[in-house]
């Protein structure tokens, strides 16, 4: 497209949002209008998109990190021909696709977007997969505010990408210099981000956002740039075009006060019809690798630590599954992640310490559609919560791994256990969590994860555990395994993970007085085996919970929650990490929490002797 039409597109493309937002009474149509021009020219001459088939293996793919300047890639939507007018103004109503920040329900977004700062980091995941995996020569461009240059999630996929020599990547900064509540930290010093960015090894373009023929070369110049990345440093004006908002503080997330003086003063409605350049032919290759899965095998008796069967296991499943990734946060080693990148070197990416671009980079591969697990230590995912509950918005299927959780990781002290990770994770929309307690069950469980829709977690403990189960038993997602029951029992202890093992020897010791209790293993943490519990509840009149977390929002809420729905309650009791630890071997830890063996049998005959009182 010429530059006078490039022109009448940018123009375009702003009255369409003004409107958009001026029918819904909300939106961010200033924040669209900056950024119009870069738009106009990335849509008519250099992106390469099938919007029929969303799906081609060749098209590129197109991040709108600053999520809230929507109605600008809704009226380029329009622009291509895929939505019509009609649908525009239903923007932020509540039948529409065209919601206030994207996200996947339409078919041409790959992920949500809104919460600031993660649109570059997703983008060096579909990047490493074009460049590392598919090798195919699609780009991934990312359309950033300058606000967010100001998220750490920024700089970690900054160093990523430059590490990664990822030249299918470029970041269009829309250096506007307005944020929400006025100037932003560099205003238009295009010269503060392209140092910064230059300092990490980025390529950058310093323009006139505004130009469109210095927009077109900018991005022919990123195109044709080798084994770097590179970012467009774009000078904008926010509200371009109308004088009543043009960089004026106070204006941001409003609908324009007067759109049809607005749409007047911009030249009024065009209907420009882009022809999007198709993408080159191409085939993704990662389907599987040998129909026999070799999953590792361990004796009941044995002991092995589940970190060390989750590894192992992985590396197993990549031997069947080329569509299987593994990232992991430069704790391999303790993960045992390091198994599959020893078996599958090039399906494996060192994240280093960023957790944040560990997840987000896992949310970008399967967005290409690979099936990517995610490891470091339980209690580092906390940094990464937003990209979690993000990556449910965008519908992604990822598995994340947290290892060294709980108390039972011993002398390293607080800072490193994870006590909080199972309440973050069964918040998540649409999660499923998992805790095994022993090496098959695992193993298992790493197998059935690569099926699951949405987030995954699997929390897999330090120390070495005994095997409980042989390897062929099996572990369906929402069920659980009754350990020990009888006719007799007076309490049933539901435990899941290392409490589970404590359970079983309080269980014994219980015995040896005639207390006879029922034995749960909930390694399904999310969804939970409802049925299993209510009918312990109803033969035994009493639940008692053991997890090694905090007793907020694990294992005690999620059998509390088992019994929501009107049916009758038994008498519930959670035993749950309430103290500050401090270094300790396993064992004190254990007892020092009160979680032990000792502990649970000491409850139990609590229980059983109100019982009897009673």
């Amino acid at each position: 497209m010429r530059t006078e039409q490039l022109a009448e597109l940018g123009q375009q493309l702003r009255v369409d949002a003004v409107r958009a937002a001026d029918a819904a009474g909300s939106g961010h149509p200033t924040s669209s209008m900056s950024a119009a021009d870069l738009g106009a020219v990335l849509l008519a001459n250099h992106l390469r998109y099938d919007f029929e088939r969303p799906d081609h293996p060749g098209n590129d793919r197109l991040i709108l990190s600053k999520g809230h300047a929507s109605p600008l890639l809704y009226a380029m939507y329009k622009a291509a021909g895929v939505i019509d007018d009609e649908e525009l103004l239903t923007f932020r109503r509540l039948d529409s696709l065209l919601e206030g920040h994207p996200t996947p329900r339409l078919p041409w977004v790959d992920v949500g977007t809104g919460s600031l700062g993660q649109g570059l980091p997703i983008g060096v995941g579909m990047a490493l997969a074009g460049k590392k995996l598919d090798q195919i020569p699609y780009r991934i461009w990312v359309l950033s505010g300058d606000s967010e240059m100001a998220e750490g999630s920024v700089w970690e996929a900054i160093e990523q990408a430059a590490y990664e020599n990822l030249d299918n990547l470029t970041l269009l900064i829309d250096v506007n210099r307005l944020g929400q509540r006025g100037p932003t930290r560099h205003e238009w010093d295009l010269d503060a981000y392209a140092q910064r960015l230059g300092a990490f090894g980025w390529h950058t373009v310093e323009i006139d956002g505004h130009d469109v023929a210095a927009v077109d070369e900018a991005l022919a110049e990123a195109r044709s740039t080798f084994r770097r990345p590179t970012a467009v440093i774009a000078r904008t004006r926010k509200g371009r075009g109308v004088k009543a908002v043009e960089d004026r503080e106070g204006m941001h997330g409003k609908p324009l006060p007067d759109a049809d003086e607005a749409i007047e003063e911009l030249g009024g409605p065009r209907f420009l019809r882009v022809e999007v350049q198709s993408p080159p032919a191409a085939r993704v290759l990662h389907g599987a690798l040998s129909a026999h899965l070799e999953r590792p095998r361990f004796d009941v008796g044995d002991s092995v630590a589940t970190r060390t069967a989750y590894g192992q296991a992985l590396a197993a499943l990549g031997s069947v599954r080329g569509d299987v990734v593994a990232l992991d946060g430069e704790v391999g080693d303790s993960t045992r992640t390091e198994y599959f990148a020893k078996a599958h070197p090039s399906r494996y990416f060192e994240c280093y310490i960023a957790e944040q671009q560990l997840v987000a980079a896992a949310v970008g591969l399967q967005a290409r559609g690979y099936v990517p697990y995610a490891s470091t230590f339980a209690a580092f995912l906390t940094r990464a919560h937003d990209f979690i509950r993000m990556a449910a918005v965008s519908r992604a299927s990822i598995n994340v791994v947290g290892s060294h959780a709980g108390v039972a990781i011993g002398q390293d002290g607080p800072s490193q256990m994870g006590l909080e990770d199972l309440a973050m994770f069964r918040a998540v929309h649409g999660s499923t969590v998992l805790y095994p307690c022993d090496g098959n069950q695992t193993a298992r469980l790493v197998e059935a994860m690569a099926e699951l829709p949405n987030v995954s977690y699997l929390r897999t403990s330090r120390g070495d555990t005994p095997v409980v189960y042989g390897p062929d038993e099996e572990f369906p997602v929402g069920g659980s395994k009754v350990l020990r029951s009888g006719e007799q029992d007076r309490v049933t202890i539901v435990a899941a993970g290392v409490t589970v093992h404590e359970a079983l020897a309080a269980a014994e010791l219980l015995d040896r007085e005639n207390i006879a209790v029922r034995v749960v293993d909930l390694y399904s943490v999310k969804p939970v085996d409802a049925q299993t519990l209510q009918r312990a509840g109803d033969e035994t009149g009493c639940l008692l919970t053991v997890e090694d977390h905090r007793p907020e929002g694990g294992l005690g809420d999620a059998v509390a929650e088992a019994f929501s729905d009107g049916r009758p309650v038994p008498r519930l009791v959670r035993l749950g990490v309430r103290n500050m630890p401090t270094s300790a071997t396993p064992e004190e830890q254990l007892r020092v929490s009160g979680i032990d063996a000792d502990s649970i049998a000491a409850a139990v005959r609590l229980l059983v002797g109100e019982a009897v009182v009673r």
